[in-house]
């Protein structure tokens, strides 16, 4: 068995070598087994820096299929760092796309629709509907609470989003 140091490191390895083929083996073969801490850090940083389509696209089918709780910890960090707002519509989408309950999140993704552009806002607000039927009433109110003080939340823009959001965390 391998120890999640010696994975990191041979991720990171990998990674480093730019070697198209092996990096898509070691990213679909992280999908086999909960990946070890860390691992979805390096793969965000990997797709926030490379250009390649095909590479982003097996890191997208990573994060789309993770399966295990503990990555939603790791996931909700890496979306409030400052990625390019591609990289970040790309784990907010991973986050409904998965199946994955993110309800002890919400407040979370509230907060980055707050702060996203046109189409982040529509993903978070997917999640929000995915997941808002397994919160409490306090929380949906404190979210409509945050959302309804926000001005960015009213920009023509996100103004219909916002108003149809709010009426899902009503429910």
């Amino acid at each position: 068995m391998i120890k999640p140091d010696e994975k990191l490191r041979k991720l990171t390895a990998v990674l480093d070598s730019g070697k198209k083929e092996s990096i898509i083996d070691v990213v679909r073969s992280l999908k086999k087994e909960e990946p070890p801490v860390g691992a979805i850090a390096l793969l965000v940083a990997f797709y926030d820096a490379s250009y390649d389509k095909v590479l982003q696209k097996t890191i997208e089918s990573f994060f789309n299929d993770i399966k295990h709780k503990t990555a939603r910890k790791e996931i909700i960090a890496e979306i409030k760092k400052p990625w390019k707002s591609n990289t970040i519509s790309m784990l907010i989408s991973s986050c409904w796309q998965s199946g994955l309950d993110y309800s002890e999140y919400l407040a979370d993704i509230a907060t980055i629709y707050l702060k996203a552009d046109y189409v982040t806002a529509i993903e978070c607000m997917t999640v929000i509907e995915e997941s808002a039927g397994r919160s409490d009433r306090k929380t949906k109110d404190d979210i409509i609470k945050l959302i309804m003080e926000s001005s960015s939340a009213h920009t023509h823009e996100k103004s219909p989003l916002t108003s149809e959001l709010i009426g899902i965390l009503q429910k």
